[in-house]
């Protein structure tokens, strides 16, 4: 489990502009709806959320933006060239309740993908806010739609759907559906926003976090958050909202390689 997989790219999907799904065929572990894998391009490893899990077919899926070197080596890859991957890790999400809102930004939406395919599976009634900066960056609406789930659209620029960010639509709608649990992955800055949301009304959440991760197995310590001393990759990366609670950094910074905080 923990020395990498060389697996090749069965597929490659281009969702946006930034963004590209990258199918394996996968007879490992198998995968959680978020969890995460670490991927190693034979120079370098980093974590990845699982946007699929086809347990049929045998196939993950990793959805990667393009916003750094690394990516970029990933994105200039093609099919049949190899990659290595290890995992799955993490605590995923839970499925509880028949009725949930899963609330999505960005690359963010690619757990909620994996999330909502599981869900539906086990007969949950799923609505799905996905947001993102503008139309042409939207992830999975076509397929989400495709397969019949509720799914609206937020732009900051008003592109398409709302205009306006995710937690802006989520205070419309919640009010008028009864939803049993909420999920949502996506900048820190938006799940805070909907965790102010879920505790005010008192419904069950569980957030999925990020922070600097370099083993993925809960022993460098890299990603600890403070006050809890929780490990991202460990005790995380989902969290339920009492956990949140408890992270006093949540919402308000993070830090990098070398420590030093930066402002979310």
């Amino acid at each position: 489990m923990h020395a990498p997989k060389v697996v090749e790219i069965k597929r490659i999907i281009e969702e946006t502009d930034t963004i590209k799904t990258f199918i394996f065929n996968w007879d490992g572990e198998p995968a959680k709806p978020g969890q995460f894998m670490m991927l190693w391009n034979f120079h370098d490893e980093k974590p990845m959320s699982i946007s699929l899990i086809d347990p049929i077919k045998e196939e993950i899926g990793i959805s990667i933006k393009n916003i750094g070197p690394f990516t970029e080596a990933i994105h200039s890859l093609q099919v049949g060239d190899k990659l290595g991957l290890r995992g799955p890790y993490g605590r995923g999400f839970e499925i509880t309740g028949s009725k949930i809102l899963a609330v999505g930004g960005g690359v963010g939406m690619a757990p909620i993908s994996a999330f909502v395919n599981e869900a539906r599976d086990r007969g949950v009634d799923v609505d799905v806010i996905s947001a993102a900066t503008t139309k042409n960056e939207l992830l999975f609406m076509d397929e989400l739609r495709a397969a019949d789930v509720k799914t609206y659209a937020c732009t900051d620029d008003g592109s398409f759907g709302f205009c306006g960010f995710a937690t802006e639509f989520m205070e419309e709608i919640i009010k008028e559906k009864d939803y049993d649990m909420v999920v949502t992955c996506g900048p820190e800055i938006m799940m805070k926003g909907v965790f102010e949301i879920v505790d005010k009304l008192k419904i069950p959440a569980q957030f999925s976090m990020e922070r600097y991760m370099k083993c993925g197995i809960g022993i460098c310590g890299q990603c600890c958050v403070d006050d809890t001393g929780w490990r991202i990759c460990a005790e995380g990366p989902v969290f339920w909202t009492d956990e949140v609670r408890l992270i006093t950094e949540f919402g308000k910074y993070k830090r990098d390689a070398s420590g030093i905080k930066h402002d979310i």
